[in-house]
């Protein structure tokens, strides 16, 4: 009975050593090298900001749960959790992926040192191709509905983006003003006109588009011609 008792220990004792590698092994394969690993993790965290984004449109923030983010991009719930820490910060980190680069295309745009009714058509072409014509617009649309009620979404929206694009566009208008181009500084202190038509038409194309689809790009340019005049100056 005594040496059954030490047979068994000894096999668990054998169990719980680590096996030596065979000869030749590195003691991993390809797929588990640090540099696959963070690949792998790097599409995970894509997936399941790609599911997010579907989830959320469909759903609103409110109503979306994590389980049905983790079921859409194929992952387990603790996954979501290594990457973000609650549904909160999952959608700021939407936010910043999605319209980062617009901001810093508009940035880029703003430095041009030329007549401001001509950064109007890149502006305009901007908007059109990198926001209204792709799933951002569908961000912008999350915030207006559910910003009211998650105050601080709306916060770190304004943070990241609103502000940003106030001051740049801010920039630009200042600079045409001192250069004669505008005839009074309203726009100066009011670049939110700028984006008027830009919020008109996501919310149009959410609600009515169906029932009358809107030209965006000739809603701009009528809208920028009534703020600065056919001709150029206002």
């Amino acid at each position: 009975m005594a040496r059954t008792a030490k047979h068994k220990a000894n096999r668990r004792a054998s169990e719980a050593s680590p096996r030596s590698a065979p000869s030749g092994s590195r003691g991993s394969t390809a797929g588990d090298r640090p540099g696959a690993r963070a690949k792998r993790s790097a599409e995970r965290r894509d997936a399941i900001l790609a599911a997010a984004l579907d989830e959320f449109a469909a759903r609103g923030f409110a109503a979306t749960r994590l389980d049905d983010v983790a079921r859409r991009a194929d992952v387990a719930k603790g996954t979501i959790y290594l990457h973000f820490a609650d549904k909160e910060t999952l959608f700021q980190e939407l936010i910043r992926m999605e319209l980062s680069p617009v901001v810093a295309a508009l940035e880029n745009v703003s430095h041009a040192d030329i007549p401001f009714r001509a950064v109007t058509g890149q502006l305009i072409e901007v908007f059109v191709r990198e926001i209204f014509e792709t799933r951002r617009k569908d961000v912008i649309r999350l915030v207006i509905t559910e910003g009211p009620r998650f105050p601080k979404l709306a916060e770190f929206y304004y943070r990241e983006v609103i502000s940003r694009v106030m001051e740049t566009i801010r920039a630009m208008l200042r600079r045409a003003h001192e250069r004669g181009e505008l005839k009074t500084d309203g726009l100066v202190r009011f670049p939110q006109l700028l984006a008027a038509p830009g919020i008109v038409a996501i919310i149009w194309s959410g609600l009515f588009d169906r029932f009358e689809p809107l030209d965006v790009r000739a809603l701009m340019r009528a809208h920028f011609d009534v703020l600065l005049g056919s001709g150029g100056a206002a």
